[in-house]
């Protein structure tokens, strides 16, 4: 009745996986997962029925699709985390494990102690599996990743322990088996959801970066850029510290793009957001507004700590070369700066920071113009 339950609740999960793909698009790994889970679910209602049966070809199949359901697991994880290489390993493990594995069943292996191999084998895979997923140089993982690989580490161990002791024929006590059960019910439920889980984490935050990121050069795109200057601005108030906005654009950009060409004019742009990023501090916050036109947010930087940032960005511009100019254009920038008031609100500082901009450009660019002082109602 075990493999009966267990085998029904895959195939379960690989229907709502199907419902999911229909829905969505599908996650790397995910459609791998789904057949695993199906083939998972197939091999273990036959082994509910083989017994009854006796066929030894069952038994052939029975083998194979143990192997082939931990293969189509192994190559999930691998596609999921962005281990692609690990398939050189998977085609000739697998393979090995598939030639043992029916080479056993032709020998006429018990039915239980081949129950006992493959959960020892599963063990090892679930116990390796879950250390994967704790590690700490794991990149981006989650709290819902390291719940998963605990849960796997945790349930690995059980079942290779019980099968350890089953395979050197110790009489295995009845609460050691029953744990096993429950170990490979917990494998089901939290792999099985947790997948889903996983997949549809990894695309709300894919979504969130497509709403959020300008797609050509990464940095943020207008609206995030407003989101997230506002509230740096609302935080320094309440902080009582300065906060400095720039604007910046890119010279004779329009003129590069008709001389080079658009590809050029791209290569300057993805240039022009990198020379940036790598200047600024992690809580600086800088998006593209359009065009060649950026802005950036300094917070807790006030006029000369912003002058000083500036010109570092001026000059960090005016060392970067475009290859497809052949490496002889000078991209150069213009700025203009100023520190928001605290009684003014974002629209209106950046205005006084683009009229600045307007005059860095008026006065023969490549230059930091700072903005005058807020006028204030009388």
């Amino acid at each position: 009745m075990y493999m009966l339950a267990v085998g029904l609740g895959n195939l379960a999960f690989a229907v709502l996986m199907v419902a999911y793909l229909r829905a969505t698009s599908a996650t790397p790994g995910l459609r791998v997962w789904m057949w695993a889970r199906m083939v998972f679910g197939a091999t273990q209602l036959l082994a509910w029925v083989r017994p009854a049966t006796g066929l030894p070809l069952l038994a052939i199949v029975e083998s194979a699709g143990w192997i082939a359901g931990l293969t189509l697991e192994a190559a999930a994880y691998a596609l999921f985390f962005g281990y692609p290489q690990l398939r050189r390993y998977l085609v000739p493990v697998a393979a090995l494990g598939l030639l043992l594995a029916c080479a056993a069943s032709l020998h006429g292996l018990p039915h239980r102690e081949l129950v006992v191999y493959v959960s020892l084998t599963m063990g090892f895979g679930s116990f390796t599996t879950g250390a994967i997923l704790m590690h700490p140089r794991l990149a981006g993982a989650t709290a819902l990743q390291r719940l998963i690989g605990a849960t796997d580490m945790g349930c690995g161990a059980v079942l290779a322990i019980w099968a350890l002791i089953a395979v050197t024929g110790r009489a295995v006590p009845g609460y050691g088996e029953t744990m096993a059960y429950v170990a490979g019910y917990l494998l089901l439920i939290v792999n099985g959801f947790g997948f889903i889980l996983m997949s549809k984490q990894r695309d709300d935050a894919r979504m969130e970066r497509l709403a959020t990121t300008d797609d050509l050069t990464g940095l943020l795109n207008r609206r995030a850029f407003f989101a997230r200057a506002d509230a740096a601005r609302l935080l320094s108030l309440r902080q009582r510290q300065p906060i400095a906005l720039l604007m910046l654009d890119i010279d004779h950009f329009k003129q590069l793009n008709d001389r080079f060409g658009h590809a050029t004019g791209d290569e300057a742009l993805v240039k022009f957001a990198a020379t940036c990023a790598e200047a600024l501090r992690e809580h600086d916050i800088l998006g593209r507004l359009g065009g060649e036109e950026f802005a950036l947010a300094l917070p807790g930087t006030d006029l000369p700590g912003a002058l000083h940032a500036a010109e570092r960005l001026r000059q960090g511009v005016a060392d970067t070369r475009l290859l497809t100019c052949g490496n002889h254009y000078t991209m150069t920038v213009s700025i203009g700066l100023v520190v928001i008031d605290p009684n003014e609100d974002l629209p209106a500082a950046l205005a006084r920071a683009d009229h600045a901009l307007y005059e860095a450009k008026r006065n023969g660019r490549n230059r930091i113009e700072t903005g005058a002082a807020e006028r204030r109602q009388a």
